[in-house]
């Protein structure tokens, strides 16, 4: 897979994923309206470019583990867990850093987000690599 094909695939598996996900969890479960959740997706949205492909090449290294476990359906749920959980977990807490929240208000919100994350990684990592399968024929260890 070429370099351009990888970050296209990642960059898109992100944002659409972000875009459809966020909007139900900010909609239905957190109560925003539709013009609040969308103005939050929009502004994630330059967040998810900068980060989507370094977190692919990130997966793709913690994904390499998956031989020390017996069932592969398994290690790769725990791995993308880990992955996922281990990769956003900082970024998340840069973001609220900067929204000027106390240590205390970093850390409540950090165990919400494990939880919300941990539910995510797997569907995340099947779609991301959906996506690379789609953007380049073969190559890729799919999901």
């Amino acid at each position: 897979m070429s370099i351009k094909r990888e970050t296209l695939a990642d960059t898109f598996a992100l944002i659409s994923f972000g875009l459809v996900v966020g909007l139900l969890v900010e909609i239905l479960v957190a109560g925003l309206t539709i013009e609040q959740s969308l103005q939050s997706r929009l502004m994630s949205i330059p967040v998810n470019m900068l980060v989507a492909r370094p977190y692919g090449i990130y997966r793709d290294w913690i994904m390499s583990f998956s031989h020390i476990f017996k069932s592969r359906k398994v290690g790769d749920t725990i791995l993308d867990i880990v992955a996922f959980v281990s990769f956003q977990i900082p970024v998340y807490i840069g973001l609220v850093a900067a929204t000027g929240a106390t240590l205390e208000q970093i850390i409540t919100a950090c165990l919400g987000q494990i939880g919300a994350l941990m539910l995510m990684a797997r569907p995340y990592g099947v779609y991301m690599q959906i996506c690379r399968n789609r953007f380049v024929s073969g190559g890729m260890r799919t999901a």
